[in-house]
């Protein structure tokens, strides 16, 4: 048994010692540590996960502990843990009492039995099956759960799904339902305790974290919408398209929620984009006027804004103060600042006539990222807001009660997400304005009493780096999500322990399904870096590089192929063809062609799932293809001074095949570092965690890696650019 305890049995005080703690609380930890891994021991076989299981739930690894301490227990727990043999080692594990409790064990408890006969067990042995059911039975699931949300139709859909026209390779939705969905997001829902004085977003200014947190209630919130709808009836055609670039701020989602009340479209900007991009997308969405502030407040900064729209578009501004009630700069001629654009409303009645449509009609305009070429215009109807909405209730376990906080912007499909996934389901949305990534945004999670936070991993890396959690309580939090890229491992442990070991749901999707396709989930253990399944109702294959798929439930690689009855994903697109780029050339399964998203995905041992990146974030190294993610996953942890690390091939001068080259980012770059020495670091570490027959021919120390507006590393930019770099080296 001893074998198979693994070396937490051999921590000592000293060890413990070594991560800061007191002598005399080092010999306290060692002994209740033992203690709990031994009632892992005493019932059942010890194994490392048991042992884990039992070493979280006992709480002795609290959140103001060194993260030195909790790394030492977690690794040396799982430091005989065979992923190959065995996946992804488990952090955290659901109890059958409360996966009862969450809002899809409800569901499966209510109606488990009737659906599934005899082989219904409780949602946990069960959700499997559930699970298989949700993808084969859309109509009856949706059904379900669309009863759960504060949805209110004009006229209800004669059907959820209707997929007897194959020249629909999406299927036809809620056909005939007539709504206004921003109206849901507004109205009392007594059945879950949400009332015109329940809260609706609570909210505080950057520099002023010392002072309480701001609330406005639901009441206050749709007045204030009802206000800015009335105003955009003095000046637009309904159905006109209207942009918002600004930081998301209560401002921000007032005016989203105002367009889409009085039946114009959003046109979403993130507030980072050059002038150029805000043009481009201002002429692809055919906007007739923008809403932007003067500056963003970053960091104590002010960083000019109504500038970079000015120089991007002669369309109509209506122009928000960062800061107090007067703009900080001049207007040009036919732009109007937010004070006089609110004075249109005066006099006009505070019952607002909600504009009805289709469930079909078009509400926002989102834009892909656009790392190759223009970027993609993808639209969205009144369908995507129910279908994020339904999968944060489900996955993200999100009740009227809790406080929901994802710091994010209108311009990515996150900022959407997040605003109709509290407003849907009767929570309250919170709101830094400021920058998110130092103390000032932990302690307001902290103050605000936020339950689900939500992040991006570069986020995790900056809170982490600056240990902006310390003193910090953040204890309310129950769920923990994640977004954007791929996880580091190491970031998620931090992350999770500073909560007190809540699981991390990690979510990938996209703009143009409006949800994730695969998804972490409460009635299934949680493994660091690793996704446990497709999100519910959604049906996926991993492809070969033939296209043929794997069979189900064998560990594998290659590109994933979704089902394409994929409710609230987009039929169409205003400036490609919808069919061309998400379906063309895809392979037939099942009697319909699967829909392309373009990442490359692992299926692990134990049925835990890997995103690799993107299709072209792979590389054939020794004739083995491999993932960018896999590499920088090991590369991350060869040295402690490194932040993040970014692994690309480049082509020898001469020919020949692709050569691994390692770019790292450090922590403290005054620090002496030898590019020579972390290149042997990460050959040692790659030989020993991934494969002994990979080389790293290059290793380079920068400053900072080329991202998207969204943060997503651009590893064709590093790729191009460090083939420029050795080509003109080879010349001399």
């Amino acid at each position: 048994m001893a074998a198979a305890r693994g070396r937490v049995w051999e921590i000592q005080p000293r060890d413990v010692e070594a991560t800061g703690m007191s002598a005399a609380d080092a010999v306290a930890f060692v002994a209740a540590l033992r203690s709990a891994a031994a009632t892992a021991a005493s019932g059942g076989d010890g194994q490392p996960d048991a042992v884990w299981e039992a070493v979280a739930a006992a709480g002795i690894l609290r959140p103001e502990h060194p993260h030195a301490l909790h790394q030492l227990v977690y690794y040396s727990t799982y430091a005989g843990w065979d992923r190959a043999a065995r996946g992804p080692p488990p952090y955290w594990f659901p109890s059958r009492i409360d996966a009862k409790q969450t809002n899809l064990g409800k569901l499966m408890e209510a109606h488990g039995p009737k659906l599934l006969g005899s082989s219904y067990k409780d949602p946990i042995s069960s959700f499997q099956l559930f699970h298989k059911f949700s993808v084969e039975h859309q109509e009856v699931y949706w059904s379900m759960v669309l009863k759960q949300l504060s949805v209110k139709f004009q006229q209800e859909p004669k059907s959820i799904l209707d997929a007897s026209d194959k020249s629909r390779k999406g299927g036809t939705w809620f056909q005939g339902a007539v709504l206004n969905i921003a109206e849901s997001c507004l109205l009392p829902w007594p059945l879950r305790n949400r009332t015109d004085d329940s809260t609706a977003i609570v909210w505080r200014d950057e520099g002023l974290d010392d002072y309480p947190v701001n609330r406005i209630s639901l009441k206050d919130l749709r007045n204030q919408v009802i206000t800015v709808a009335n105003a955009l009836d003095t000046m637009f055609q309904k159905g006109d398209r209207i942009a918002i670039d600004m930081p998301m701020t209560c401002n921000a989602v007032i005016i989203y929620l105002a367009i889409v009340l009085g039946g114009f479209v959003v046109v979403s900007i993130a507030d980072s984009f050059a002038p150029q991009e805000i043009g481009t997308r201002m002429s692809v969405s055919k906007a007739k006027a923008i809403f932007t502030q003067d500056f963003i407040i970053r960091g104590g900064k002010k960083v000019p804004l109504y500038s970079r729209v000015v120089q991007g578009t002669s369309s109509k501004a209506v122009v928000i103060p960062a800061t107090g009630d007067f703009l900080g700069v001049a207007l040009r001629n036919g732009d109007i600042s937010w004070k006089d654009f609110l004075s249109c409303a005066a006099g006009r009645s505070s019952i607002y006539p909600t504009v009805y449509q289709s469930s079909d009609a078009l509400t926002n305009i989102l834009f892909s990222s656009g790392t190759t070429g223009e970027p993609k215009a993808i639209p969205w109807s009144q369908l995507p807001p129910i279908r994020c909405a339904c999968d944060t209730w489900a996955h993200l376990d999100v009740w009227p009660q809790d406080i929901c906080c994802w710091p994010t912007n209108l311009g990515w499909v996150m900022g959407p997400i997040i605003l109709y996934s509290c407003f849907l389901s009767g929570a309250a949305l919170a709101l830094y304005h400021g920058s998110p990534l130092g103390r000032g945004f932990c302690k307001f999670v902290q103050d605000a009493g936020v339950t689900v936070l939500g992040s991006v991993p570069s986020l995790v890396k900056s809170w982490k780096a600056g240990n902006f959690t310390e003193g910090l309580d953040w204890t309310k939090i129950s769920i923990l999500a994640t977004t954007g890229e791929a996880s580091d491992i190491d970031d998620d442990l931090w992350l999770s322990s500073r909560a007190g070991y809540k699981p991390i749901i990690e979510c990938c999707g996209g703009t143009e399904l409006a949800s994730s396709y695969i998804q972490g989930s409460l009635l299934r253990p949680q493994a660091f870096g690793a996704f446990s399944g497709a999100s519910m109702s959604t049906g996926f294959v991993i492809l070969d590089e033939q296209g043929t798929p794997y069979p189900d439930d064998v560990p594998c690689a290659g590109e994933v192929g979704l089902f394409p009855l994929y409710f609230g994903a987009t039929d169409r697109l205003l400036n490609a063809d919808n069919n061309k780029v998400y379906f063309d050339g895809m392979p037939i399964y099942n009697g319909r062609q699967l829909r392309r998203h373009g990442d490359i995905i692992q299926r692990t041992v134990g049925g835990y799932y890997i995103v690799q990146g993107r299709a072209d974030d792979t590389m054939n190294l020794g004739g083995i293809k491999t993932s960018s993610v896999e590499i920088e996953r090991i590369c991350n942890r060869a040295d402690e001074n490194l932040l993040e690390t970014g692994a690309v091939s480049v082509k020898p001068a001469g020919g020949g095949p692709e050569q691994l080259a390692i770019l790292a980012v450090l922590k403290d770059r005054s620090a002496p570092c030898d590019a020579n020495v972390l290149k042997s670091k990460f050959q040692r570490a790659i030989q020993k965690n991934l494969n002994p027959l990979f080389k790293v021919s290059y290793a380079k120390i920068v400053p900072e890696f080329p991202r998207t507006a969204s943060n997503k590393l651009l590893r064709r930019v590093l790729r191009d650019q460090l083939n420029k770099e050795l080509s003109n080296h080879s010349k001399l």
